[in-house]
């Protein structure tokens, strides 16, 4: 079997789909690695290491065109998905469900519609990570908590270098300077992280989210939980947060923009699966806030949880509140990123390969390839109900 791995196309993208561990593991089983030339670039893996564990350079094109399998971090656009191998298997983030989140796009013209259009036209099995069932037997494959993971810690980071004091507290001959506060709302699993950054900086964190057993964790890091009778909330059967009615919204919104306004950094993860996000922190909130606060928003490349977030910029408000809105904080840390990503695809492999074979076994009633897999000769099977409104 041949896999192959290209270069990501996106601008701001400095992940790669594999690394040179990776491709010792994945040759082990009898994959023959092939690469696109400067592949880990970004990443300080240079061609010879790649090389070293027995990877191949080859031709962008014709590796497309021979691979049985091809390993991304974005989705490939229609005209290279067309060029692919009847049968051959993608594997990445294909981002499924943009044709939801399109801002006034008709389902036709979106990224995602003319994508799935074109993995069906040619014959491509498209298995879609971010579909991956959120179970203890995925868990290794769950690409969508190992990039949160650092997601949340970047976010601390970041929050960190802006912000015009210091988090923890600390006594000086001069004096006692105070811990920063820290607000983190949403906790997943980069909330969770986020907290834990923040308390081993020495901030003083606050934490909401509208699953009891979340706020139950975030206690067990050191933060002090925000809690808010918002009525029935709950989870969904893939882990994540309900989402909540415009009533529950509000709520959520008014006891929130008291924390808000006495916090120094201001952390937003709610995203909502398949859905845009949440907005959480509206203008008055943010005008309350003082000068020199910071916001990161992490879905802000879903709509964003912040009033006047910018996709991939950082904006600061006429009262001095800066709002981090950098899309896809784990591109901070390629080299991490990567070596997560790249484990989680070949862990999937490895799952379903049958040595004896040398091949990779579909099972078409498996429930992780029934979650995970979005077209197949030439269909669509995946039955998850987003996919129906």
């Amino acid at each position: 079997m041949l896999l192959f791995v290209p270069n990501e196309l996106e601008k701001i993208e400095r992940r790669t789909a594999l690394t040179p561990a990776t491709v010792r593991k994945l040759k082990a089983l009898g994959i023959e690695v092939r690469i696109e030339a400067g592949l880990g670039d970004s990443t300080d893996f240079p061609d010879d290491l790649y090389l070293a564990e027995g990877a191949q350079k080859i031709d962008r094109e014709e590796g497309l065109k021979s691979a049985d399998m091809v390993f991304c971090v974005n989705p490939l656009g229609p005209e290279e998905l067309r060029k692919m191998k009847r049968g051959a298997m993608l594997l990445g983030f294909l981002e499924p469900f943009h044709v939801h989140l399109g801002a006034g796009e008709a389902p036709s013209d979106t990224p995602s519609k003319a994508r799935i259009d074109a993995m069906l036209e040619a014959g491509v099995t498209g298995v879609s990570v971010e579909m991956m069932p959120r179970t203890t037997l995925a868990q290794k494959m769950d690409a969508i908590s190992s990039q949160a993971n650092l997601a949340g810690y970047v976010a601390v980071v970041l929050a960190a270098e802006r912000l015009n004091k210091i988090l923890p507290m600390m006594m000086t001959p001069s004096g006692t300077i105070s811990p920063a506060k820290v607000f983190v709302i949403g906790v997943g699993v980069a909330g969770l992280q986020a907290i834990a950054t923040a308390k081993r900086m020495g901030a003083r964190v606050t934490a909401f989210d509208t699953r009891e057993e979340a706020l139950e964790q975030a206690e067990s890091l050191g933060a002090k939980a925000l809690r808010i009778d918002l009525g029935e909330t709950g989870s969904t059967d893939q882990g994540y947060a309900k989402e909540l009615t415009p009533e529950q919204l509000e709520k959520q919104r008014a006891a929130q923009g008291k924390v808000c306004a006495d916090s120094d950094v201001v952390i937003c993860t709610a995203k909502l699966f398949g859905r845009k996000a949440p907005l959480l922190v509206k203008a008055d909130v943010v005008a309350s806030m003082s000068h020199g606060s910071i916001i990161v928003d992490l879905a802000a490349e879903t709509g964003g949880n912040v009033e006047g977030v910018v996709a991939g910029e950082e904006v600061v408000t006429e009262n001095g509140v800066r709002i981090i809105g950098h899309a896809k904080l784990e591109n901070f840390v390629p080299r991490d990123a990567s070596g997560m990503f790249a484990n989680n695809l070949a862990n999937f492999v490895e799952h379903f390969w049958d040595k004896e074979a040398s091949t990779f076994k579909f099972d078409d009633e498996d429930p992780i390839l029934k979650g995970a897999v979005l077209t197949r000769d030439g269909k669509f099977v995946n039955e998850h109900p987003a996919f129906n409104k």
